[in-house]
């Protein structure tokens, strides 16, 4: 081996210039896989971050996957059963013994949840009406599995705990309505019922209509405001391990029996979406280091061209066709190496310089850094698929090398 290294070295230091073309193409082609992948897959990792922070990761509703089966159904399996002039009977919705269902959830390794009663009401203030969506909270659980306390311009959750007539409201909804921290308002349920409250707390999450439609009050109080006494139809459950969300939700349906959905399950489409992008990214970085391959089979196939003769002389001094071309094959992934690892440097260096940029989106009075990914992996699969290329590049001149007849070449033949 030592000897087919040392040639593959002079080959190569012969021709200093094509060796430096083809080592440059794969410098740049792995330093752009690192920039773009590094961009991309930061940005993606920002992107689940921020759909996994802002959103609960499991959800947990007083609503069944699959509905029961009815008695009917079960009678006569099979058969056209129908029932005439029957009203469903009127019922609280909500999720029954939620209290011991709250426990079982939190018992559960790694899990914090909180009970929330989601409803509908109007908030009437100097006769402007606006619909919104009143969720009944304990502010301490809260804390817990939502970053609206993060998110609170004026006020905070705990001022919900010490006024039970409070109510939390968006920054859009307080602009609108010229509103600040003490304001009263008056908040008009389905059934009519209708209470003042104080504005304890302001909050900006930057999505204008979440801002204006949602809003925050004590969980009794929006239990007695819209008539669901001991009632919460909703779970909002965060985990210690985001990636583990699909899993414990299957337990929780599993044993609670309401509908549980995961973020992973509500965010499919994102999720597809994401994938679909990824591969076409990898698709088009690759084919740089594709391109710049070529360099590196045509600086192969020219030594294997101009030092055919040479090639004849090492064979009939016995070496075999294999070790023929490990020479050649040495020669590529000499240049991969010392482009992989230049590239490697090349490519932190513009990560470095991507990680600095700074965008100010239109409407958003916020700058936003370029997110930078910096994982390990990339760095590996882009030595892996460079080397790949560069053997694959050198493996067609090599092979032809191989078959270089010693006898033919010395006597002159063409």
């Amino acid at each position: 081996m030592r000897i087919e290294l040392g040639v593959a070295l002079t080959h190569l230091t012969s021709r200093k210039r094509q060796t430096l073309v083809s080592l440059t193409g794969v410098v740049l082609g792995v330093a752009f896989f690192l920039a773009v992948s590094s961009l991309m897959r930061g940005s993606e990792k920002d992107f689940i971050s921020r759909l996994i922070d802002n959103s609960p990761h499991i959800t947990l509703s007083d609503e069944y996957r699959a509905p029961d089966v009815q008695p009917a159904e079960l009678r006569w399996p099979g058969a056209a059963v129908q029932i005439s002039h029957v009203k469903p009977q009127s019922e609280t919705r909500g999720i029954r013994g939620y209290r011991e269902k709250l426990a079982f959830v939190e018992s559960l390794p790694g899990v914090r949840a909180a009970p929330v009663l989601v409803g509908s009401a109007v908030l009437t203030f100097a006769g402007r009406l606006q619909a919104v969506t009143l969720s009944g909270i304990v502010p301490a659980k809260m804390k817990g599995v939502s970053t609206i306390e993060q998110k609170m311009t004026d006020g905070s959750l705990d001022a919900l705990a010490v006024n039970p007539n409070g109510i939390i409201i968006g920054r859009t909804l307080a602009d609108r309505f010229s509103l600040r921290l003490g304001s009263t308002l008056s908040v008009v349920a389905p059934s009519g019922a209708s209470r003042a409250m104080k504005v304890v707390g302001i909050f900006r999450t930057g999505n204008a209509a979440y801002d204006q439609e949602q809003t925050f009050a004590l969980l009794k109080r929006a239990q007695s405001l819209l008539d669901r006494p001991n009632r919460a139809n909703r779970f909002v459950i965060q985990l210690a391990d985001p990636y583990a969300a699909r899993e414990v939700a299957l337990r929780i349906e599993a044993t609670v029996g309401y509908k549980a959905v995961s973020w992973v399950e509500a965010s499919e489409d994102i999720l597809s979406v994401l994938l679909v992008r990824n591969i076409i990214m990898y698709s088009v970085v690759s084919a740089i280091l594709v391109v710049a391959s070529f360099g590196i089979y045509n600086t192969i196939s020219t030594i294997v061209m101009e030092k055919t003769r040479d090639i004849a002389i090492l064979k009939s001094m016995g070496f075999h066709a294999r070790d023929v071309r490990q020479i050649f094959l040495i020669e590529g992934l000499i240049v991969g190496v010392l482009g992989s690892a230049l590239g490697i440097a090349v490519g932190i260096a513009l990560m470095r310089v991507l990680a600095e940029v700074t965008v100010k989106p239109p409407g958003v009075t916020e700058v936003v850094h370029l997110p930078i990914w910096w994982g390990g992996e990339q760095y590996l699969l882009a030595t892996a698929f460079a080397l790949g290329s560069c053997l694959a590049a050198a493996y067609l001149p090599a092979r032809k090398a191989g078959r270089v007849h010693p006898v033919d070449i010395l006597r002159g033949a063409t």
